[in-house]
């Protein structure tokens, strides 16, 4: 029997060091620990490492997590991928003590883990939620999103002076040290506010 430990990170603004200490201090070797940076709601075929991870595991082996929205925050994805480990023989053990399917049957294993994809997948639904009435909130108050521009008000000026002498797209962005695709899309911009 070998134990395993597998972490996931949503975005790179989320530090993983925190999961991957906690799978050390749970006794998972450095080599037998794996993790993506993807979202929970991402096809498991975008996770590399959890693919490398269940290729090397077998009958018997045991895959910690930190917590079970951790393999996933859809209802359906984790049930399926929790069958599947089941299937294979392999258990599974949450840091959060919340499931351990060494100790109980898979009946009860299901359950539990109906309830608490059930619990993620409405954990997801709040998170999308709140970020939107953040956004509208935001947006009312005249906050911008997106990239902020790379270029001022002067740029963009000559910009338009070197295009109205016929230069290229390619030639005025090497002058200024801009790609020639921003110089297109501030052209057609300012273009546009012409024209309305």
């Amino acid at each position: 029997m070998t134990d395993f430990f597998y972490w996931r990170c949503s975005t790179d603004l989320q530090d993983q060091e925190r999961q991957i200490l906690a799978g050390k201090q749970s006794g998972v070797l450095e080599e037998n620990i794996f993790g993506d940076k993807v979202t929970g709601t991402s096809d498991f075929n975008e996770r590399p490492e959890l693919t490398r991870c269940l290729e090397k595991m077998k009958s018997g082996d045991v895959i910690y997590l930190s917590e079970l929205s951790r393999l996933s925050r859809s209802f359906l994805g984790m049930v399926n991928e929790v069958s599947k480990l089941i299937e294979r023989g392999i258990h599974i053990k949450t840091l959060d003590k919340r499931l351990d399917t060494t100790a109980m049957p898979k009946e009860i294993t299901m359950l539990i883990v109906s309830i608490l994809g059930y619990a993620a997948s409405q954990e997801l639904d709040q998170i999308k939620s709140r970020t939107a009435e953040g956004r509208a909130i935001a947006k009312s108050r005249g906050v911008k999103f997106g990239m902020k521009r790379k270029y001022n008000e002067h740029q963009i000026q000559e910009i338009m002076r070197k295009r109205e002498k016929g230069e290229g797209y390619g030639t005025i962005g090497r002058a200024m040290g801009i790609s020639r695709g921003t110089v297109q899309s501030i052209v057609q911009r300012e273009l546009k506010e012409v024209t309305a």
